[in-house]
């Protein structure tokens, strides 16, 4: 038998400890739940596929100091200097990096009338060519990709293509297939669009229009350069194409080697931070709670000793006595862990409210405290052998 009711009024009859013990466990069971809600979403959002092999692709800046230099021109022997660099896969010159927390953002209409045209939801607008694709390591899904003779030199040609990323294309046309319809941008310029990508995400990781992207068909000469390479080769890399670059125009600086996998964890920085944090505290929590049932379990064996050695003497062996213990840290664990539950719930409406977070679905409640349940019965298993072992002998010693 359990005997929980003389538990029960046992603890009753020494309130202080086992309220303070359960006001922990339901602020306990609160925090954690809600924490590790949050541990999770940070943890999904970080592990978000960008479409893009990270660790492949090598960008860098190159800034131009001769103010005699073509830049258009320049730009195009660059990209060809690059590619033809030993384990190059591909290379192209860039408007913006993926993951970096800054680049080119638009909308554009899907008329000719601005005032009346709806528009797309706002997007990354990258500039590329027919090599961008392939340095991306991104995959076409529908299309095709732009052909040599397509690429422009300027934002203001005419022809102007585009190839999408799937989420803005289910997003802007759910029933049908993007390819050939027209984007507008102002009442003349018009954008075709020529094929679809799977997935290509754009440089703030905290935007809801993440996963939407547009690349266009301009060869942009700024100052950013992406090179895909295995990653074992990286570091040979960096060396072989400052020297390659220098060598063809010396008037000119190479710097800021990173690859997009570095790129996308220094944009998850603070996510990481906020995660490694609230994992401390959680374990943290758990530590304290569990010690504080160890310490309550240690003063009432020191206060029931002679108690404890009756019960032997009667008859009682040594599992009722760990038993005795175990039932009466699970009562106090099950009902503070589920006035903490409830908490956790109403602690989760007001995130829901104040930070716009998603409300936190009811098993982390019940997990915290299963977990709650296990940390404590490890905590109090071992004071209550200690306990099973008095001699039935002090239930004859004088106190």
């Amino acid at each position: 038998m359990l005997h929980i009711k003389p538990i029960f009024n046992s603890l009753l009859r020494s309130k202080s400890g086992p309220i303070l013990l359960l006001i922990q466990i339901i602020l306990s069971v609160a925090i954690v739940a809600n924490a590790s809600f949050i541990i999770q979403e940070r943890l999904a959002l970080m592990q978000r596929d960008s479409g893009i092999k990270e660790s492949e692709v090598l960008t860098f800046s190159l800034y131009n100091f001769d103010p005699m230099i073509d830049k258009t021109a320049q730009n195009k022997i660059d990209q060809q200097i690059l590619r033809g660099l030993p384990n190059v896969i591909d290379a192209t010159s860039t408007n913006m990096l993926p993951l970096s927390g800054g680049g080119w953002s638009s909308t554009l209409n899907l008329g000719p009338d601005p005032d009346t045209a709806k528009k797309t939801p706002q997007f990354a607008m990258y500039l590329g060519t027919e090599h961008t694709i392939d340095t991306f390591g991104i995959k076409l899904i529908e299309g095709r990709n732009f052909y040599p003779h397509e690429i422009k030199d300027s934002l203001n040609s005419s022809g102007k293509l585009a190839i999408i990323s799937k989420a803005l294309a289910k997003q802007t046309w759910p029933d049908e297939s993007p390819l050939g319809k027209v984007l507008y941008e102002g009442e003349d310029t018009q954008i075709t669009i020529i094929g679809v990508v799977d997935k290509l995400q754009g440089a703030w990781i905290d935007s809801s229009d993440l996963d939407y992207s547009i690349i266009q068909n301009v060869d942009y000469g700024g100052s950013s350069y992406m090179v895909r390479a295995k990653p074992e080769h990286h570091t040979e890399l960096q060396a072989a194409i400052t020297t390659a670059l220098l060598t063809e125009n010396p008037n000119r600086v190479i710097d800021r080697f990173k690859s997009i996998e570095n790129l996308k964890e220094g944009s998850y920085r603070d996510h990481q931070l906020m995660i490694t944090v609230l994992t401390m505290m959680v374990v943290l929590l758990l530590l304290i709670t569990s010690l504080g049932l160890t310490g309550m379990v240690m003063f009432n064996i020191q206060r029931r000793t002679k108690q404890i050695g009756t019960r032997r003497a009667l008859g009682a062996n040594k599992r009722d006595i760990i038993q005795y213990f175990m039932v009466e840290n699970y009562l106090i664990c099950i009902v503070g862990g589920v006035i903490g539950g409830m908490l956790a719930l109403v602690l989760g409406q007001q995130l829901m409210s104040l930070y716009s977070l998603p409300m936190v679905p009811v098993i982390y409640p019940i997990v915290s405290v299963i977990a709650l349940l296990v940390v404590t019965t490890l905590a109090v298993i071992v004071p209550a052998t200690k306990a099973a072992n008095i001699s039935p002998a002090m239930a004859t010693r004088s106190v």
